[in-house]
């Protein structure tokens, strides 16, 4: 039972839309994240997915509706439901959600992370 600080561990990578893991709570992964750009329309048909924004500001596009996120704000996007990660600029974020859950969810291509790195 390590003490972890978030902010160092975000200095230690810079590429976008590769999620590291940080800790395990249960069943589940805490990971950090940057974002910049657009990432692609995407569902986790299994698994809620909680996105924790610690710097910038993040929109999550649905289909009917944009949701923007604000440092210090989080959002838990239900199981099923197609969103679309936004950042105009960079964004840090944590992630908590099961540890089968892909970061593309049922899309598999070019951006899909499989194999997680522990930082």
């Amino acid at each position: 039972m390590d003490k972890i600080n978030v902010y160092e561990k975000l200095n230690l990578f810079n590429e976008y839309w590769s999620p590291k893991i940080l800790g395990e709570v249960n069943e589940s992964y805490v990971k950090v994240a940057k974002f910049k750009g657009e990432f692609l329309w995407h569902t986790h048909e299994n698994e809620d997915e909680m996105f924790y924004v610690l710097k910038g500001l993040l929109i999550i596009k649905f289909r009917d509706k944009d949701v923007i996120l604000n440092e210090g704000e989080f959002l838990i996007i239900s199981k099923g439901i197609e969103h679309m990660p936004v950042a105009e600029e960079e964004v840090h974020v944590m992630l908590i959600e099961p540890k089968a859950t892909l970061n593309t969810g049922e899309v598999k291509n070019e951006r899909t992370v499989g194999r997680l790195e522990k930082i």
